[in-house]
């Protein structure tokens, strides 16, 4: 399965979409993708602030990407949802900081119920895998939170009792642990930064009975590819007879 976390586009420009939906069937190469919307991705000057016209912010993302703006898939042995973290200028974003409007992501609990029912008529032995835009963890080199009101975002995420989640915005690769047992996989970008030096990555994330590993592949200049980087391993408690207390993490 393919996951893109959001942030197909810069501006939201037509061309941008067209790209990105260019790119992602080439990389797909025929294998199902899981896709939503990333803060860059909604046009939130259309109608900041201003519930009833809310499904104007996503116009463009709709005609390229489809209705939908989150989705399920269900895969042999796991079962991949996602929660919608990016509504531009609203009041659940909202922070005291200038810097992130319509940047910081929100969590609704009408969305962790949704995600929650999808697990809850899964196969018990499927892996869980939760998919959002906005980093769930603090980014090392920002510094920065992805989500407003982050410690509640958490304290919901948790309650879904997802095995790993998705997330980017940070635009910083990372792999560690959530609540001491939930894994996270943040990912950087595909494509060169336009702040810094870092190079293009992505993650690999493979999940067997007992275990989750997240693999960072960075872009070497000199060979003009992608090659594996980092290797991180975490132990992954099945939900067959209920959920384990603890994880262990090795890198």
């Amino acid at each position: 399965l393919l996951v893109i976390a959001g942030d197909l586009t810069q501006r939201a420009r037509h061309g941008e979409f067209l790209a990105a939906l260019s790119v992602i069937r080439r990389m797909a190469g025929g294998r199902p993708v899981h896709v939503l919307p990333g803060n860059h991705d909604v046009q939130w000057w259309w109608r900041p602030l201003i519930p009833f016209g809310h499904a104007a912010i996503y116009r463009k993302y709709h005609k390229y990407f489809g209705e939908n703006l989150v989705s399920t898939i269900e895969l042999p042995g796991a079962i991949v949802t996602g929660v919608l973290t990016s509504h531009g200028l609203s009041w659940g974003s909202l922070t005291l900081n200038p810097r992130d409007l319509a940047v910081k992501g929100h969590l609704p609990a009408a969305e962790v119920r949704r995600a929650t029912g999808a697990f809850t008529v899964a196969p018990a032995e499927a892996a869980r895998v939760l998919v959002l835009h906005h980093n769930v963890l603090r980014g090392p080199r920002s510094g920065r939170m992805g989500l407003a009101r982050w410690r509640q975002a958490q304290r919901r995420l948790i309650a879904c009792e997802p095995d790993v989640i998705l997330c980017g915005h940070d635009h910083e690769e990372r792999a560690d642990l959530l609540d001491g047992r939930v894994v996270v996989s943040t990912t950087g970008t595909i494509s060169n930064h336009l702040r810094g030096t870092r190079p293009p990555v992505f993650n690999v994330v493979e999940v067997a009975p007992d275990r989750i590993r997240v693999i960072f592949h960075r872009w070497n200049a000199d060979e003009g590819g992608f090659r594996a980087s980092d290797v991180h391993a975490f132990a992954r408690h099945r939900t067959t007879g209920g959920r384990g207390e603890g994880a262990s993490q090795g890198v």
